[in-house]
């Protein structure tokens, strides 16, 4: 009988003569051994994934940060308190300015009354002076 005949069925993988009891023994390591590989390998590739989470986490953060320390940096904070001083200091220049075009409009009035006045006046003026000049003149030519 032949050595094959005696141990039953045998593989030749790469120039090696395996036989049956060999790959019988061997086939569960190798599963073991490519089921550990795998784990392995997805056990890198979650934990790279989380690395990149954590990366993005701490990107958002480094932004927080730098958003607060512009916030701090502008005294946002502080813009309230501003802002309401600024709207009280524009209600009172509105009112001031309602108080000075009322003025305007008095003033307006005033200068078209004196305006009226001084044309008054200069007829007045006209008139005296008419009436020296005649009274010149019957001075230097009285009537007898």
């Amino acid at each position: 009988m032949s050595d094959d005949a005696e141990s039953g069925t045998s593989i030749k993988i790469g120039g090696f003569d395996l036989k049956g009891w060999w790959v019988a023994a061997a086939l569960p390591v190798l599963s073991g051994l490519s089921g550990a590989i795998y784990y392995g390998y997805d056990t890198v590739t979650r934990f790279a994934s989380v690395e990149e989470s954590v990366n993005a986490v701490i990107n958002v953060e480094s932004r927080v940060q730098t958003l607060e320390q512009a916030i701090q940096d502008n005294g946002v904070r502080e813009l309230a308190p501003k802002l309401s001083a600024i709207s009280t200091q524009m209600a009172t220049i509105l009112e001031q300015q309602k108080t000075l075009l009322d003025l305007r409009s008095m003033v307006e009035k005033s200068s078209g009354i004196t305006d009226g006045i001084q044309g008054q006046t200069d007829k007045i003026k006209a008139d005296i002076e008419d009436i020296w000049k005649a009274l010149d003149d019957i001075a230097k030519n009285p009537i007898r």
